[in-house]
């Protein structure tokens, strides 16, 4: 069928842990794309896909949210979305997605959405789940009450998704938009303050002036002279907003809670009781920790052991391309740009995608089975200690694959200092843009000695860098701690689901969009900068490369070095010569103590961009300045020496100095933007690059002089 018409939105609602995000799956499958909602860093997720009359509709995954009336940054969002009576983009239907096995708590957003005046169809999700557990939901007496659809549906089984669908054409219908009794009239000093505000913005439906009444202070929407009136309306009314709040809440429940139990009646509810006795162990006070460590042990040992045959594999299908574009292409400077440019870089990232694939399929396992949130819960008290809260843990544990998304997270902490000192410090925690800087350079540092079964050194000290970043952020926050002043409450008010069996579509979709933005982002970066190093390693100031050449064939002579080895030495010249030596003989003062050379003060330099891109500039430059091309970029390192003096440049003291250098340094240009993105200013991103950096720099000189 022809669409005529604009894509209908569709908002997904509901709290979090209610399966949302995998209805949003299902019903988008891999036409989704992530976004942020306008003048915020908050994710905005939207899909595409079709309904049953052909028509294309566009899905949009709110954050989750308890109440309108928000306690956190992601309820601020989905409060900021749907008061707005300007947004173009408003949500022709919306789907509000509740976990039928707890029902009664989600009924205040329901309840408080339906009193929009938007379409609403109420998906009640876990029916597998419901079945099993022996409830009767008397879904018709639900309906009759809420005056809305109601239907049971199974994200885990796809049970309902067509039915759901059907409805949502049915409700994108003119009629569907006729005027309901409000589930909580207005009534009151609530009803003439909400009139007032609707003649300041008559857009407004009754409900969502009232909103506006309430949290006019931070709406974006609202003009500084609509602001200035509507608070002369509240003051003059002397409306106590937070008065209301509860006294809505309380109304809301009173009147719902008793049809809810009338219509959902449960037999039995095994899962409750393996949920308690399950948390008798992972929260305990003991041996929680201890299944912590343990978990994430076994997480960094999979990142090593699960990941050598496919890594092998990639290296040598880039191995292979490289041969096959030397084969077909005439010696020279296009032959050189697409192997020792292009495919070397890309290969240098390239070949850890499967690490990071393993790293986000087992957070997104532990996030699915409802671990993740125990976790929040069991470190809440040792967070505080350290001036953040349990929710921290929940950004400290992202940051291991991506900083970004990690200090985005923090909106759901509500207390401003536990926020920014978590913003602050997460970068401390190795994110997976670490794993190719310390797979490289452990192996010069650390045998691959079993220990315990498939446990070894490396794996172990693979650990012992994520636990020393974990060290430098706890140390780090309590610095933050003491220096920081704030006198806003702290509390954690968090859910911890029942554990479920995970759905393998979410946690597939989950790995496929980290790893696809991870390969985009970082393939643009190594993309480019593999290209300018290219020409800055292949191209020096007039005459210096030819003169180094010349010096190179003399020193071979007066030594009686073969031809290989001439080869080599005459290549590390030329390379020193060119336009990036000088850069790095520039810095190299500066890195000397910390014992870098040139070579490696290139390498740190493009990694500012993003630290990934260390290892695709070390295959880069290598690649061009040897001639032993089959050797992988790690053996490549291994047999660097110093072209005079032939002492190996990459020694235990150069690797851990440079590990240290890694684990405490801030190399990360977006994670920088987004600090400043959600802090709303350039000083703390400033602060944090200054302090990371200087602890960078002393580490690695300590390291290296001790060692040396």
């Amino acid at each position: 069928m022809q669409q005529t018409n604009a894509p209908k939105h569709i908002a997904l609602l509901g709290n979090p842990n209610s399966g949302k995000s995998s209805l949003f799956n299902q019903l988008t499958g891999l036409r989704q794309k992530v976004g942020n909602f306008p003048g915020v860093t908050v994710e905005k997720k939207q899909g595409e896909g079709r309904l049953p009359n052909g028509e294309m509709a566009v899905y949009t995954d709110f954050p989750g949210a308890y109440s309108l009336h928000p306690t956190s940054q992601d309820e601020r969002i989905v409060v900021q979305e749907l008061s707005n009576p300007y947004d173009a983009y408003k949500p022709d239907v919306i789907i509000y997605i509740a976990d039928v096995t707890k029902l009664e708590k989600h009924f205040l957003l329901l309840t408080q959405l339906k009193d929009l005046n938007t379409p609403l169809v109420l998906a009640l999700n876990m029916s597998d789940i419901a079945k099993q557990e022996g409830m009767q939901v008397d879904v018709h007496a639900l309906s009759r009450q809420l005056d809305l659809p109601v239907l049971m549906i199974s994200t885990r089984t796809g049970e309902g998704l067509e039915q759901l669908k059907s409805i949502v054409q049915q409700h994108l219908s003119p009629a569907s938009l006729s005027n309901r009794a409000s589930f909580y009239p207005l009534v009151g000093q609530e009803r003439s303050v909400a009139e007032a505000v609707q003649q300041i913005v008559p857009e407004a439906s009754a409900y969502q002036a009232l909103l506006i009444a309430h949290h006019y202070k931070w709406l974006s929407f609202l003009s500084k002279a609509q602001r200035s009136l509507i608070q002369e309306i509240v003051e003059t009314a002397g409306f106590e907003a937070l008065k209301f709040q509860v006294k809505e809440t309380l109304g809301r429940f009173e009147r719902f809670t008793p049809f809810v139990r009338q219509a959902v009646r449960s037999t039995q509810n095994p899962r409750e009781r393996m949920t308690e006795k399950l948390d008798a162990i992972f929260t305990h006070r003991f041996w929680g920790p201890i299944c912590f460590f343990a978990l994430m042990l076994l997480v960094f040992q999979a990142i090593f052991s699960w990941a050598t045959f496919p890594m092998d594999a990639i290296e040598g299908a880039f191995q292979y391309l490289g041969k096959q574009v030397e084969y077909f292409l005439p010696e020279g400077w296009l032959s050189s740009l697409l192997v020792d440019g292009l495919l070397a870089g890309l290969g240098g990232i390239v070949v850890f995608v499967p690490q990071i694939a393993i790293l986000f399929f087992l957070i997104a396992i532990l996030e699915e089975l409802g671990y993740m949130a125990r976790a929040a819960y069991m470190f809440d008290r040792v967070m505080q200690l350290f001036g953040l809260n349990g929710r921290s843990i929940v950004a400290l544990i992202s940051g291991g694959a991506c900083a970004i998304p990690a200090i985005m997270s923090t909106r759901t902490i509500v207390n401003w200092k536990e926020r920014l000192i978590t913003i602050l410090v997460t970068p401390f925690i190795s994110c997976s843009a670490r794993i190719p800087v310390y797979t490289v350079l452990i192996g010069f540092v650390v045998p691959a000695t079993p220990i315990f079964g498939p446990i070894t050194l490396q794996s172990i000290a693979f650990m012992g860098l994520y636990l020393l970043g974990i060290m430098a952020a706890l140390f780090a926050a309590l610095v933050f701690k003491l220096l920081l002043r704030s006198h806003e409450p702290s509390f954690l008010m968090l859910e911890l689901p029942e554990y479920r069996l995970p759905v393998m579509r979410n946690v597939l979709l989950t790995v496929w969009e980290k790893v696809k933005a991870f390969v985009l982002e970082a393939g643009k970066v190594i993309l480019i900068i593999s290209l300018i190093l290219w020409v800055l390693a292949s191209f020096g100031p007039p005459g210096e490369m030819a003169k180094a050449e010349q010096t190179g064939i003399t020193i071979a002579e007066d030594k009686n070095l073969d031809e290989t080895t001439t080869k080599d030495l005459v290549n590390s010249l030329k390379m020193e010569s060119s336009f990036a030596g000088h850069l790095g003989k520039w810095i190299e003062p500066a890195i000397a103590p910390l014992g870098y050379d040139w070579k490696i003060g290139i390498a740190l330099i493009a990694s500012f961009a993003a630290r990934e891109v260390f290892v695709g500039t070390m295959a880069t430059i290598y690649s061009i300045g040897s001639e032993e091309q089959e050797l992988l970029i790690r053996e490549r390192m291994a047999r660097e020496h110093h072209p005079i003096t032939g002492a190996p440049i990459y020694t235990l003291a150069t690797s851990m100095s440079l590990l240290l250098f890694y684990v405490f340094a801030m190399q990360c240009m977006g994670t920088l933007a987004v600090v400043r993105r959600e802090t709303m200013t350039w000083k703390w991103p400033i602060i944090q690059f200054a302090f990371m950096s200087a602890l960078a720099y002393v580490s690695a000189f300590a390291a290296y002089q001790l060692l040396s």
